[in-house]
């Protein structure tokens, strides 16, 4: 049948061809552009500078997010050499490495007219630098971690469909392909990999799928075990996601939220809906109709927990698989598919072109937004030294613009602060959300601490790091004031103060004061009992 024997020439090479061109467009310019979410850009700069600094993540310092986040940003640090370069040479590699296993699957699964508008849209998620659901102006790195687990959960979903061969080669392929994907989503955000495995599962109940899935689950496994004996952190990285999970309540938001997540992806459950009904209209299959529904509730599951309001691509890969099925229904029935008559088929590529193409040129506009920004040098470098390269561009975000701005002041009085001191600062622990200080001094970064302090997302009154813990290695410790921290609507200062003002008025002393920032220096430690004479003297 000429709708197999099209693929292999042209699904992969024309996705490899489409990855290498967005890698380019990002890597190129060797600048980052933002727009807005500037202080998450320094959680994300300040992981990989611990990382390149020997630090392990979940070992050295607590994180709920897993280790192949910050390994893939430190090679994009390595790799550009510079800090502004991070981010675009990190998703420029990921998309790469993503474009391998996704043109095998959609290439053995998927008509040509369903897999390469499904894995352009799927490389446009990973590359594009703005966060789900957001403006074509509003560029950011931020939450790139949720991009790369959806998009490699829409590669995986794909394999619930049976190739049209089954032979030894596509069995170790596909199970190479599974594993891969598992891996990367439980070591880059465990909530994607739950999701993964729960497929893998799934699809042990189809006898033909069975011997791959089945040797896929046991790598995956077997790799596991092996990364912990390297690692060593696994229970550490479980204990503080049951934090985060903790903070956010099972469930987060109210109920208010929740219901917004149903309207706001409302028309794509309803297409993903049209689709499911036409393709089981023609299977009648109950397995079929699981698999519909997990992609519905497992997908809503994980963008309720991210900080996100659009984006269940769960339901697009499942509108993938649903198009594919109809298509070979159709093809079954004629004995042939006429790419040139009006037909049900017809029908399901267009409907499914539908679906992706809004996205698709919403991703491709705001990547190319980003590149020629960044290499024009749009907008003002934040003023810190090795951060040059990070660039704040007003395009047509007043209001951020504004907001960035601001904060820059605050982080220029900070730096300078830290400056003036006589000794070089080192181990720097900011109570807000961000830290750029310990990148721009070059400073060692301390250990037992975390980059990222979030209300509500990953610490709260009753749920977070106990001060002891957190500041244990923590030499200088800096404390925005609440009227000019860019987080004083939400309280984020005030609140942290509450937590851990007592250990730090207990073993810090103040040091300095200016306009936006108050300093504090760990107290020289007292001589302990332990090193007393027997006599009692010293």
């Amino acid at each position: 049948m000429r709708l197999w024997t099209e693929r292999p020439m042209k699904v992969g090479p024309i996705l490899l061809a489409a990855a290498v061109l967005f890698a380019l467009l990002l890597a190129l310019p060797g600048q980052t552009v933002t727009t807005r979410y500037l202080n998450d850009l320094f959680v994300i700069l300040d992981g990989a500078y611990r990382v390149a600094a020997g630090q392990v993540p979940s070992q050295d310092f607590h994180t709920s997010l897993g280790p192949f986040a910050y390994y893939l940003t430190a090679a994009g640090y390595a790799l550009s050499g510079t800090l502004g370069g991070t981010m675009p040479t990190a998703m420029a590699l990921i998309t790469l490495l993503l474009a391998l296993p996704m043109a095998y699957v959609l290439g053995s699964r998927l008509h040509p007219f369903i897999a390469i508008p499904y894995g352009v849209f799927l490389l446009l998620i990973v590359a594009v630098p703005i966060n789900l659901g957001e403006g074509v102006t509003s560029l950011s790195f931020a939450k790139f971690y949720n991009r790369i687990g959806w998009a490699a959960l829409g590669v995986l979903l794909v394999m619930y469909l049976q190739p049209p061969r089954i032979d030894r080669r596509q069995t170790l392929l596909d199970t190479a392909c599974a594993t891969a994907l598992t891996l990367l989503m439980l070591y880059t955000k465990l909530s994607y990999g739950f999701a993964a495995l729960a497929l893998l599962l799934f699809i042990l109940s189809d006898r033909q799928q069975r011997r791959w899935s089945a040797i896929a689950l046991g790598f995956t496994i077997l790799a596991a075990l092996i990364i912990e004996l390297v690692w060593q952190s696994s229970l550490a990285h479980l204990a503080d996601l049951r934090m985060t999970f903790d903070v956010g309540g099972g469930l987060r938001g109210t109920w208010g939220q929740i219901v917004d997540h149903v309207l706001v992806n409302l028309s794509d459950y309803v297409l993903l809906g049209l689709f499911a009904g036409m393709a089981l209209y023609r299977t009648r299959s109950i397995r079929d109709l699981l698999f519909y529904a997990f992609c519905a509730i497992a997908g809503f599951l994980i963008i309720n927990q991210n900080f996100q309001a659009w984006g269940i691509i769960m339901l697009h890969g499942a509108a993938a698989v649903a198009a594919e099925t109809i298509l070979r229904s159709e093809d079954r029935r004629a004995g042939t598919v006429d790419p040139g008559g009006w037909s049900t088929s017809a029908g399901a590529k267009l409907l499914f072109l539908a679906i992706v193409l809004p996205t698709t040129i919403h991703s491709l506009a705001a990547l190319g937004l980003h590149t020629i920004a960044a290499s024009v040098k749009a907008g003002n470098p934040v003023p810190l030294p090795n951060l040059e390269q990070v660039r704040v561009a007003n395009l047509w975000t007043w209001n951020d613009y504004d907001t960035a701005t601001a904060y820059q002041k605050v982080l220029r009085d900070g730096f300078d602060a830290l400056s003036k001191l006589d000794a070089k600062p080192g181990r720097i622990f900011v109570l807000d959300t961000g830290n750029p200080f310990s990148m721009a001094l070059t400073a060692p970064p301390a250990h037992g601490d975390t980059p990222w302090l979030q209300w509500d997302r990953t610490l709260s009154h009753t749920n977070h790091i106990p001060a002891d813990t957190l500041l244990a290695d923590v030499h200088f410790v800096m404390v925005p004031k609440s009227a000019d921290s860019p987080d004083a609507a939400k309280g984020l200062p005030a609140r942290l103060q509450a937590l851990y003002g007592p250990y730090i008025a207990a073993h810090f002393k103040p040091t300095e004061e200016t306009e936006y920032w108050k300093l504090y220096r760990r107290r020289a430690p007292s001589i302990p009992e332990a090193a007393l004479n027997q006599d009692g003297r010293s």
